[in-house]
C-alpha cells in the first residue's frame, strides 16, 4: 500500500530478486556486546541491543538454502532440456562431471559482467540520489541501465551479422549456471570479508547479528562500494537481467538452427519477457527505493538471486520450447497477447501512480484521490487502482507472469514453475506487508483494510 514517503519501491524488484520470498520469521532479541569483531573497532562498538528478526529460518535457512537454491537451478534446466521435462522425478540423464564445467563458460561469464561494469561506468543518462542514509547522507546513483540495454542488443545484432552460434548457449546452460553459482559463492565471500572494514552507519541492521553464517547469507554491508561503483547497485538490474534477454535469444536462435524458423510460442516469450526487462531498465531509478538496496545487505541472497537465479530459472520457457516445441493457432497467440497487455498495463499503470504519490502527493494526476491519514503523519491512498485492491501491481504482475508460460502447452508443468513460485512469493509478501503495516498505522491499517477487504485478486484474495 503506497503513503506519501514509504520505502519500498516497485513490483520488479520481486519478481527479479527471489529475495522478498520470507520463508520463515524467528522473532528474538539480540544482546550485542561490544567486542572486538574484527579491523573496525568501531563498527564493534557501535553494537546496540535492538530487536531484530531472523529470516529464511533463522541460521539453519541460512546454511541450506544457499546449497538447496543452486541444486534447484541445475535440476530445473537439466529437466528443462530433458525429453520427458518431468519436475517430479530426476532427468533421464544426469549431466556428468564433463558436462558441468566447460572452460568456455566463466571466460563468458566475467565477461560479460566486465562489460556491463564498464557500461555502468559510462556517462550517460542522469546521475540520482538515493535516500537519506542513517548518517544523513545521499548516494548517488548512475541511471544508464537502458542504455547498457540498448548498447547490449546492438553489440549481439553485430555478433549474429558475424555469424556468431549463439545457439550454443542452449549446450552452455549448465556450465554457465554452474559458474554463475561459484562466482556467487566467491562474491559473497569477498563482500562479507570487507564488510568488516565498513564504518558502522554502512552496516544493515538486519545483516549484523554477530552470527557469521546467517550475516553471510543476509549480507552485512548495506551499500558496497568501490569507489563510485555501487556493487549491489550494479548487480541488481544489470548483468543477470540483460543476460536472462541474452539467453531467451539464445534458445530462439538454437531453434533456428533446429528448425529453421522460430516459433510463435518462442517469439511470444521473448518479446512478453524482453518488453518486461525494457521496462525495469526504464525505469531504473524506482530501484533505489526498494527494499533491496535500502534495507536489505549485499549478501548471498541477494547476490544469487541477481547473478544466478534471474537468468537461470527465468528463461526457464525459453529452454524448455528448444526440446518441446509448440505449435500456437493465431488466436490462441492473440489472447495470450492480450493477457500480457492487460497484465502490463495494470503494473505499469498502478506503479506509476504509487511513484508519483510518493514523489509528490499534490501533483495533478494523483492529487484528486482520496487518502486516510495516520499517527504516522503519512496518508494511505484509497482509490484509484490502489482503492481496487491492496496490491494491483502484484496482480498485473501475475497475470503477465501467466501469459509467459501459456506458450509452452499444457503437457508439462516445468513452464509453469515460474508463475507458481510466484504467487506464493507474493501471497507470502502480501501477508508480511500486512504485519507491518498493521503494527506501524494501527487504526488507519484497520480503516484501510475495511475500506480495501481485497488484497490482490478482486473478488477472490
Amino acid at each position: 500500500m503506497p503513503t506519501g514517503r514509504t520505502v519500498g519501491g516497485s513490483t520488479f524488484r520481486h519478481r527479479y530478486g527471489w529475495t522478498e520470498q520470507r520463508l520463515k520469521y524467528n522473532k528474538i532479541t539480540i544482546t550485542l556486546k561490544r567486542t572486538k569483531m574484527g579491523p573496525n573497532k568501531k563498527a564493534a562498538k557501535h553494537r546496540l541491543s535492538h530487536e531484530t528478526e531472523r529470516e529464511f529460518g533463522g541460521t539453519l535457512g541460512a546454511v541450506c538454502i544457499p546449497i538447496f537454491l543452486p541444486l534447484t537451478v541445475l535440476f530445473l534446466i537439466c529437466v528443462s532440456q530433458s525429453p520427458e521435462a518431468n519436475v517430479f522425478q530426476l532427468p533421464p540423464r544426469l549431466p556428468t562431471t564433463d558436462q558441468l564445467w566447460d572452460p568456455l563458460a566463466p571466460m563468458l561469464l566475467l565477461g560479460w559482467i566486465g562489460l556491463h561494469a564498464l557500461l555502468y561506468m559510462m556517462p550517460l543518462g542522469k546521475v540520482s540520489e538515493g535516500l537519506v542514509l542513517r548518517n544523513g547522507t545521499r548516494l548517488k546513483y548512475p541511471i544508464n541501465g537502458f542504455h547498457s540495454l540498448c548498447i547490449s542488443a546492438v553489440l549481439l545484432m553485430l555478433l549474429l551479422a558475424f555469424g556468431a552460434p549463439l545457439g550454443y548457449l542452449f549446450e552452455l546452460l549448465v556450465p554457465l549456471a554452474v559458474s554463475a553459482i561459484a562466482v556467487s559463492f566467491l562474491f559473497s565471500i569477498y563482500l562479507y570479508v570487507r564488510s568488516f572494514w565498513a564504518p558502522s552507519h554502512a552496516l544493515a541492521l538486519g545483516g549484523d547479528t554477530g552470527n557469521p553464517l546467517y550475516d553471510f547469507f543476509i549480507g552485512r554491508e548495506l551499500n558496497p562500494r568501490v569507489g563510485n561503483f555501487d556493487l549491489k547497485y550494479f548487480c541488481e538490474l544489470r548483468p543477470g537481467l540483460i543476460g536472462w534477454v541474452v539467453i531467451n535469444l539464445g534458445m530462439l536462435m538454437k531453434e533456428v538452427e533446429l528448425r529453421g524458423s522460430p516459433s510463435l510460442s518462442m517469439i511470444l516469450v521473448n518479446c512478453f519477457q524482453l518488453l518486461y526487462v525494457a521496462d525495469a531498465l526504464w525505469n531504473e531509478e524506482a530501484v533505489l527505493t526498494t527494499m533491496d538496496i535500502v534495507h536489505d545487505g549485499f549478501g548471498f541472497m541477494l547476490v544469487f538471486g541477481d547473478l544466478a537465479w534471474v537468468p537461470f530459472t527465468y528463461s526457464l520457457q525459453a529452454s524448455f520450447l528448444v526440446v518441446h516445441p509448440q505449435t500456437l493457432s493465431l488466436l490462441k497467440a492473440a489472447v495470450i497477447v492480450a493477457l500480457n497487455g492487460v497484465g502490463y498495463y495494470i503494473f505499469r499503470r498502478s506503479n506509476s501512480q504509487k511513484n508519483q504519490f510518493r514523489r509528490d502527493p499534490t501533483h495533478p494526476s494523483v492529487s484528486g484521490l482520496e487518502t486516510i491519514a495516520t499517527a504516522t503523519g503519512k496518508r494511505l491512498l484509497v482509490s484509484g487502482w490502489w482503492g481496487l485492491v491492496r496490491h494491483p501491481n502484484y496482480l498485473g504482475d501475475l497475470l503477465m507472469a501467466l501469459a509467459w508460460s501459456l506458450p509452452c502447452g499444457f503437457s508439462h508443468v516445468l513452464p509453469y514453475f515460474y508463475v507458481i513460485y510466484f504467487t506464493i512469493l507474493l501471497i507470502h509478501r502480501e501477508a508480511r506487508d500486512d504485519r507491518q503495516c498493521r503494527a506501524k498505522y494501527g487504526l488507519a491499517w484497520d480503516t484501510y483494510c475495511r475500506r480495501v477487504p481485497y488484497r490482490i485478486f478482486p473478488y477472490l484474495y
